[in-house]
């Protein structure tokens, strides 16, 4: 009994703890983004995307990613694709990192989409490569990127989309979409964050013939910092224009 005792005290004291050392911030953030799957001919493409994202609303810099890759299209419903993407990532927030730091990526996905009455249910299977030159002290208040250090990450993303009028979205169709986007890591170097971050996104979008989608929503983005107890619940406003403007003539 006693035995019992002793370890549910511990067990008390240690959640006491770390109820007590837990952190989270909530912050304000802005991103424009743009996503662009370009067909060259009927099985390859391009993947090209931007985004420029700020902090405190548009205040702050957050970060800047540059994303590309090679597409390869199984039918209208699936395509693979694998490429590379820089991400600088500068102090911003509550939180901050101690300085700006670049990260290059190497990354490989699966997309499939399907059309389940006038829902359109597209989910994506990616893993990345990430080699982050994260911020080391090079003298007494001062830091400057480091060597790279290596991980892996998963991600797994969920949307669905539906028109208000008609079952498909297609040119001037006015449409809502949403989606969830689980992120995990895994392998060395990982810390005590092995749920990376979590997305949940929610928007109005609109087909602009021969330009594409564009998206103006909400996104909530939960990110769990390395040490386990820092979190940051970041309520993120996004515009985002999606273009699969073919950069081949067609046959028709």
């Amino acid at each position: 009994m006693k035995k019992i005792i002793v370890v549910t005290l511990l067990l008390t004291t240690s959640f006491s703890v770390f109820s007590q050392s837990k952190t989270v911030v909530t912050q304000y953030n802005a991103w424009l983004m743009y996503f662009g799957t370009h067909k060259v001919s009927e099985h390859w493409g391009v993947h090209a995307e931007a985004q420029w994202r700020r902090s405190d609303v548009i205040e702050h810099p957050q970060q800047l990613l540059l994303r590309t890759g090679v597409n390869y299209h199984f039918g209208p419903k699936a395509f693979a694709t694998a490429g590379y993407a820089f991400i600088e990532t500068y102090p911003y927030g509550e939180l901050p990192v101690a300085a700006t730091f670049p990260e290059h990526r190497i990354w490989q996905q699966l997309q499939v989409k399907n059309q389940m009455g006038a829902i359109e249910w597209v989910s994506r299977f990616r893993l990345e490569q990430r080699f982050s030159k994260l911020p080391v002290a090079t003298s007494e208040n001062t830091f400057e990127p480091g060597d790279a250090v290596y991980t892996n990450r998963f991600r797994l993303f969920n949307r669905i989309s539906v028109p208000f009028i008609g079952k498909t979205i297609q040119d001037k169709s006015l449409y809502v979409t949403a989606y969830d986007e689980i992120m995990v890591n895994f392998g060395k170097n990982v810390g005590l964050n092995l749920l990376d971050q979590n997305r949940a996104y929610l928007a109005l979008g609109y087909q602009f013939p021969k330009v594409g989608r564009v998206e103006v929503g909400y996104l909530n983005q939960y990110i769990v910092k390395s040490s386990g107890v820092a979190f940051e619940n970041n309520h993120t406003v996004q515009v985002g224009l999606f273009s699969n403007l073919p950069f081949y003539k067609t046959k028709f």
